[in-house]
């Protein structure tokens, strides 16, 4: 789960890491009322989407004038930006962060996620703050510093002396960073986050050390444990589809393409995505059934698939290990029954079952299309949907 950059610094000031005066604004009228209380000869308005690169966007504008505020504001309101996170589609502004200015003597980059390779929290620091961070790696990847933690100790100073040393930072300033990245590490551990972002993290010209923008995501298994994180969940930045899948326990990301996918399991999800750009065509959609899958999960997972106006056609991709492919089968009968099928399908059953699965679909009398394994389902699939078009 991801949040908004004006709630992850409601979270950090609670850790005490330092971030600028502001406040959260829904209207042009709050912006105005706010700006009477700005203190600072600039202050700056910010696009509350869970997109990057708000900035390039047109997203973040730099009031000189307190009388600009409400201007930005009104004109940032209720407008679509169009970031390379968004999509093509964009999302809408619904919400601002007014900040007064910081007066910026050096940007840094400061990170803290989990390295699922490494199975351990790691920080990634760099002197090149404001820029993408992937870009950096890419191009100088010397620039790019990296502190694994290891979890069963937590962090320690001399980790942050680490980084601190290796980044050339001033004594005045040391203590400070090495302060922030104890928090940092603080606020991961004890609320379940999986990412936080400082980009930039900046040095202030009266050598503070703040963090003027803040990322933050959140394992979704973990929010059981924090009803505070779980109220941050804003509906609106998230797919009408997604939403529903979430409800049914259902792991689903809608992706642009236009072969919607239903497997079991993550990792023949990614194959089967992968499969299907081999074949020719792209994913609609990431989705995985799970290892219990019942016969209702499976006609709620069909009909939020059916439901994507850009799915052409689908491609079931089941392997019975835990579940059962006759429970996968009497699933997708049963969402024929509700639900027009007008698009190619193509299944796909192996492992437990499987042959009474198969049964079961070709007595249904439903228009569908078998695979006896996954890249000629894949081919079947692309095919079909090419044939229609």
């Amino acid at each position: 789960m991801n949040i908004h950059e004006f709630q992850a610094k409601r979270l950090f000031a609670q850790y005490n890491i330092p971030v600028p005066d502001g406040k959260a604004v829904y209207s042009a009228e709050e912006a105005a009322q706010y700006a009477k209380e700005v203190t600072t000869d600039v202050a700056v308005v910010k696009a509350q989407i869970h997109a990057g690169g708000r900035g390039k966007a047109g997203g973040v504008k730099l009031a000189k004038d307190k009388k600009d505020i409400a201007v930005y504001a009104k004109e940032l309101l209720g407008k679509t930006l169009v970031t390379h996170q968004t999509g093509p589609e964009g999302r809408c502004v619904r919400k601002l962060l007014i900040e007064e200015g910081i007066a910026i003597a050096k940007e840094l980059y400061l990170s803290l996620l989990i390295d699922r390779t490494y199975s351990r929290p790691v920080f990634i620091t760099s002197l090149e703050g404001g820029m993408e961070i992937e870009e950096v790696a890419e191009k100088t990847p010397e620039k790019v510093i990296k502190e694994y933690i290891d979890p069963s100790v937590g962090f320690q100073q001399f980790n942050g002396r680490n980084m601190a040393f290796r980044l050339g930072l001033a004594p005045e300033i040391i203590k400070q960073f090495i302060a922030m990245a104890g928090n940092l590490y603080r606020l991961l551990t004890e609320k379940g986050a999986s990412l936080i972002e400082i980009n930039p993290l900046v040095i202030t010209k009266d050598n503070r050390l703040i963090a003027l923008d803040a990322k933050m995501s959140f394992d979704d298994n973990a929010l059981y444990r924090n009803e505070d994180i779980k109220a941050l969940r804003d509906l609106d930045e998230e797919e009408e589809l997604e939403i529903e899948a979430s409800k049914h326990g259902l792991n689903y990301i809608k992706l642009n393409g236009n072969i919607g996918c239903m497997v079991n399991g993550a990792g023949l999800a990614m194959a089967t995505m992968d499969v299907i750009k081999l074949a020719g065509s792209e994913p609609a959609n990431f989705l995985d059934v799970g290892g219990g899958a019942s016969k209702e999960t499976v006609k709620q997972a069909f009909q939020i698939l059916l439901a994507d106006k850009n799915v052409k056609g689908v491609f079931v991709n089941i392997f019975g290990g835990i579940v059962r492919c006759e429970r996968i089968a009497g699933g997708i009968i049963e969402a024929a029954k509700e639900v027009e099928i007008k698009v190619p399908l193509v299944v796909r059953l192996a492992g437990t079952n499987a042959v009474e699965g198969l049964e079961m679909l070709r007595e249904s009398g439903l228009n569908l299309e078998v695979a006896s394994d996954m890249w000629e389902g894949a081919q079947k699939v692309v095919k079909l949907v090419m044939g229609s078009v």
